[in-house]
C-alpha cells in the first residue's frame, strides 16, 4: 500500500472508532480486551496517536523515555472531554503524516521503506484493530476492514512484529503454518521452532502442519486475536461467540492446536 492509502485508512478507522464510542457508554466492557472498559480503549488509542505523532513531527531519532512520553501525551482527560480529546489527537496525527516530508528521518521499530511509511502503516493498523474493539464494546459490527488494508496488516504482523526476537511464538519441535487469503494474492508460511518465528511469502510444495485460509479481513482479525474459529469454521467475535461474523468462512486444515499456541503467545505489547 502507498503512504497516502495508509493515511486515508488511519483517517477512516479513527473516525469510525470515535463514532462507535460516541454511541456507547464509556463503562461498557470491551469483549476483545477483557481487562478494559471502552473508556480505557479510547484513552489508549488517543495516547498512542499523540506518542506516534511526536516522532515525525519533531524528528525524534531515539525512543522517548517515560518523562518524554508523558510530556507528549499530556494530562489525562475527563470522561466528559474524552471523545473531543481523542478526535483532536487523531486529527493531529493525520495532519502530521500528511504534511511530513518524504525524506523524513526519525525513530522507528519495524523495517519499512522509510520512517514516514512506517508510521503511516503502523498507525493505520493500530487504529483499525482497536476500531474493531470499539465496535465490539458497542455491540454492533462496523464496516468490514478494507481487503487491501487487511492483507497489508497480516503482512505487518507476521513479517514485522512476529519475527522480532521479543516475540514469543515458539515450538519445541519444527512446525509450519500456511496462511492464505481467498480474496487476493496473500500467502505466508510460518516456521515455528525454539528460534524466532521465520516467515516467507513463497509457497512451498510441502504441506504445512496447519493451513488457514479465508477472506483477508477475517484472517487479519483472527491473527490479531480478535476472532475465534468454531468447529464449523465460522469466524466469531473473540469473547462474543453469540455474535458470529457473517462475512465469510475461515478454513482450518491440520493441527488446530497450533492456532491455540498462536492465540496464547502472539500478544503485542
Amino acid at each position: 500500500m502507498e503512504i497516502s492509502e495508509h493515511i486515508n485508512a488511519l483517517r477512516r478507522e479513527g473516525a469510525l472508532l470515535a463514532d462507535a464510542a460516541a454511541r456507547t457508554d464509556l463503562t461498557a466492557p470491551v469483549p476483545t480486551c477483557p481487562d478494559w472498559r471502552l473508556g480505557d480503549l479510547v484513552r489508549h488509542v488517543g495516547q498512542v496517536h499523540r506518542w506516534a505523532a511526536a516522532y515525525p513531527s519533531q524528528g525524534l531519532r531515539t525512543v522517548l523515555d517515560e518523562a518524554g512520553t508523558q510530556a507528549v501525551i499530556g494530562p489525562d482527560p475527563s470522561d466528559a472531554a474524552l471523545l473531543d480529546w481523542f478526535r483532536e489527537g487523531h486529527a493531529a496525527l493525520v495532519t502530521t503524516l500528511e504534511e511530513a516530508p518524504a525524506e523524513l528521518e526519525c525513530w522507528t521499530f519495524l523495517p519499512a521503506p522509510s520512517p514516514l511509511a512506517f508510521w503511516a502503516r503502523r498507525q493505520a493498523h493500530e487504529t483499525a484493530v482497536h476500531r474493531f474493539d470499539a465496535d465490539a464494546a458497542a455491540g454492533s459490527p462496523g464496516p468490514a476492514v478494507d481487503t487491501a488494508l487487511a492483507a497489508d496488516g497480516i503482512d505487518e504482523l507476521l513479517r514485522g512484529f512476529m519475527t522480532r526476537g521479543r516475540a514469543k511464538v515458539h515450538s519445541d519441535g519444527l512446525r509450519t503454518v500456511q496462511v492464505r487469503t481467498t480474496d487476493g494474492p496473500g500467502s505466508w508460511r510460518l516456521t515455528l521452532s525454539r528460534e524466532p518465528l521465520a516467515v516467507t511469502t513463497e509457497e512451498s510444495p510441502e504441506p504445512a502442519d496447519l493451513t488457514i485460509t479465508g477472506p483477508a479481513r477475517e484472517l487479519y482479525l483472527l491473527l490479531w486475536n480478535r476472532l475465534t474459529v468454531g468447529q464449523t469454521g465460522q469466524a466469531e467475535r473473540a469473547g462474543r461467540p453469540d455474535q458470529a461474523e457473517q462475512a465469510g468462512q475461515v478454513e482450518l486444515s491440520g493441527d488446530r492446536d497450533l492456532l491455540d499456541l498462536w492465540r496464547d503467545n502472539a500478544a503485542i505489547r
